[in-house]
């Protein structure tokens, strides 16, 4: 028998740590339907008057659906505004907080697992992922190695690491801008494993490039999602009365022109400057150091099942929009052709929104990287952004399909 003391100290402990996790019960999903512009920008207007409302995902399309997260004392007044206006909707997740049972089961069923173990069947955490890295690096030192590029607003160690090194063209892939968006991360960590393994023997296309991966840009973000909020997005460098900027609103080229708040406590906030976080300085300084060289820069985002490119402050095309458009494409008809997955393929205005300050823009722009694409990742179905670590190895491998499909085509390009 235990000692009632210690099952009272359990329990205590149980308490305390659940008393740090930002609780969300109560919190409902909704999937709203939008038939017409109009209604379309009803939605945006709504998301910038009330940040309580968490969209998950909005579009300026006619036809899409958004989604939303909704605090309990909002609900009633949104279904209400809703209706006003005619918008079809329904209840998509009754309370979100019962989503998260499954993180939790799974993280305590592999936590005694090694890190090369997990990859698919679950998050790894921050430190896990360097200590994966360092890993091969030791394992596979003649076709792997690990550099520490820079440190977060609170210290903590980003790393990249390069595989195949010392080909003329390079791959940058990046992931995990965006803290609440694990399955990016998990997707960089599946690419890593597939080039490891891959023997570069000049039998195709991808023994010509060089790729350079950065599997977390935002550690100090994707570390609060796991341990206090789930659901934040943002850095945690403090502005105002606020902590964080969205940093994939944080880069130099049309900084702040569209799509992106001035309010620190907004989840789509453009920081004080450009280049205003350690985080984002980090992005910028590896693409520079790349220039030239670099012909792909690729960032995994979640979620939507789109393959995004430039640009994103202005519905004009670039010049050379038919190369990214067939480097795109190209990633698409692969997946669909493996698993029948649909993406969606364009510039980021003309089929999501308009969004100033992101990091394909500048890359393509200023860093002079060919092809800048954003990949949207498949979502959990009713978990939205969140799949379930159940979901992990079908998102990932089915991914890594259109990602090399995508890099096969660039290395032949150019």
């Amino acid at each position: 028998m235990i000692p009632r003391v210690f099952v009272l100290l359990g329990l205590f402990l149980v308490t305390v740590v659940s008393a740090t996790q930002r609780s969300y019960d109560g919190f409902k999903v909704y999937n709203v339907q939008q038939e017409t512009q109009a209604q379309a920008d009803l939605l945006f207007r709504m998301a910038d008057a009330n940040h309580k409302l968490d969209f998950w995902f909005l579009s300026k399309r006619v036809g899409d659906n958004a989604t939303v997260m909704v605090p309990p004392e909002d609900q009633e007044r949104f279904m209400a505004s809703l209706e006003k206006y005619g918008l079809q909707f329904s209840e998509l997740i009754h309370n979100v907080e019962s989503t998260h049972e499954e993180f939790t089961s799974t993280a305590t069923r592999h936590a005694s697992l090694p890190a090369h173990r997990n990859i698919l069947t679950s998050y790894l955490r921050h430190a896990d992922i360097n200590a994966y890295l360092d890993e091969l690096a030791i394992k596979h030192s003649t076709k792997v190695a690990v550099h520490e590029v820079g440190q977060s607003h609170e210290g903590r160690a980003i790393k990249t690491i390069t595989i195949n090194p010392g080909k003329d063209k390079v791959i940058f892939l990046d992931a995990g801008i965006h803290a609440r968006e694990w399955i990016a991360p998990a997707t960089a960590l599946y690419v890593i494993d597939q080039l490891v393994k891959h023997n570069f023997n000049g039998d195709d296309a991808l023994s010509s490039v060089s790729w350079v991966i950065l599997p977390v840009v935002n550690p100090d973000g994707y570390e609060f999602s796991h341990e206090k909020d789930r659901f934040w997005r943002k850095t945690r460098r403090p502005s105002g009365n606020c902590a964080g900027t969205d940093g994939n609103r944080n880069f130099a080229f049309h900084w702040g022109e569209v799509g992106a708040s001035a309010s620190p406590c907004s989840d789509t906030y453009r920081g004080e400057a450009p280049f205003s976080e350690p985080e984002t300085k980090i992005v910028r300084e590896e693409l520079l150091k790349l220039k030239g060289s670099c012909k792909f820069y690729l960032t995994l985002h979640s979620y939507g099942n789109y393959m995004l490119y430039p640009w994103g402050w202005t519905d004009d095309l670039p010049a050379t929009w038919e190369d990214l458009d067939e480097v795109s494409q190209a990633g698409a008809a692969a997946i669909k052709q493996a698993t029948g997955t649909r993406y969606t393929v364009g510039s980021s205005t003309n089929v999501l929104y308009a969004a100033a300050g992101g990091s394909d823009d500048w890359a393509f722009a200023e860093a002079e990287v060919p092809i800048s694409i954003t990949m949207e990742l498949p979502g959990g179905g009713n978990s939205g952004f969140n799949p379930p670590p159940s979901a992990i190895e079908k998102i990932v491998k089915e991914s890594w399909v259109g990602i090399r499909a995508m890099a096969e085509k660039v290395a032949e390009k150019y």
